[in-house]
C-alpha cells in the first residue's frame, strides 16, 4: 500500500479537494518532513559535533598542562641532580660549622664571632639532612659583613643564608651586629 491509497482511505467518499488545496497539503507535508529530518537527523549530528569539538578543546588544554608539568618536572629533577652532585662533590668530612669558621678567618672576622650554634634537622620527604649554623658577629663593619656573605653565597658547597638580622651598635660609629642563619644539605 502506498501513501496515496492510505490518504484516500482517510478521506471520506465524495469529498473532493481542489488543486490549490492539494498543493497546500503537499507543501505542509513537505515542511513537516523537513522539520522531522532536521529534528531527528541533522540536529543530533550538529549537537554531537559541537560536543566532540568541546572535548577536543578540553583534551588539548589538558595536554598543554601535562606538557608544562613535564617540563617543570624535568627542570626540578635537573636541579635536584645538580644539588646531589654538588653535595657529593664536597671535600670529605665537610661540615658547615668548620666551613663557616674558615670563611670567617678568611674575612678577618674570627675574633668578632660571639657564638656559632650548629643544629641539624631531618627532611621527611628527601634523602638529605639539613645542617644549620646560627652565627652572631659583633662590632663589624658593613664591608666586612658583605665580604663574609659573598664568600658564603659564592661557594660551591650548596650553602645559603636563610636569615640575616642586622642591628646597629652604639659602641663604635659605623659598626653593626649581625646574626646569620646559614644552612646546607648533608647526606
Amino acid at each position: 500500500m502506498n501513501i496515496r491509497e492510505w490518504i484516500r482511505k482517510l478521506i471520506p467518499k465524495g469529498f473532493t479537494i481542489a488543486r490549490r488545496e492539494k498543493y497546500a497539503i503537499g507543501l505542509a507535508a513537505g515542511i513537516i518532513a523537513v522539520i522531522i529530518v532536521v529534528q531527528l537527523i541533522i540536529s543530533p549530528i550538529v549537537s554531537k559535533r559541537r560536543r566532540l569539538d568541546r572535548q577536543i578543546e578540553a583534551q588539548g588544554s589538558a595536554l598543554q598542562d601535562m606538557l608544562a608539568l613535564q617540563s617543570e618536572y624535568k627542570s626540578i629533577k635537573n636541579m635536584a641532580d645538580a644539588a646531589r652532585a654538588s653535595v657529593a662533590g664536597r671535600s670529605r668530612g665537610f661540615t658547615l660549622f668548620s666551613f663557616l669558621d674558615n670563611l670567617a678567618g678568611q674575612a678577618g672576622l674570627k675574633d668578632r664571632i660571639a657564638y656559632m650554634k650548629p643544629s641539624t634537622s631531618i627532611q621527611e620527604d628527601g634523602p638529605f639532612k639539613i645542617s644549620i649554623v646560627e652565627t652572631k658577629l659583633q662590632a663589624i663593619t658593613m664591608k666586612q659583613l658583605t665580604a663574609y656573605i659573598y664568600r658564603i653565597e659564592t661557594s660551591r658547597n650548596m650553602v645559603r643564608i636563610k636569615r640575616l638580622s642586622i642591628t646597629k651598635t652604639g659602641r663604635q660609629a659605623g659598626t653593626i651586629d649581625a646574626v646569620l642563619l646559614v644552612e646546607t644539605f648533608e647526606t
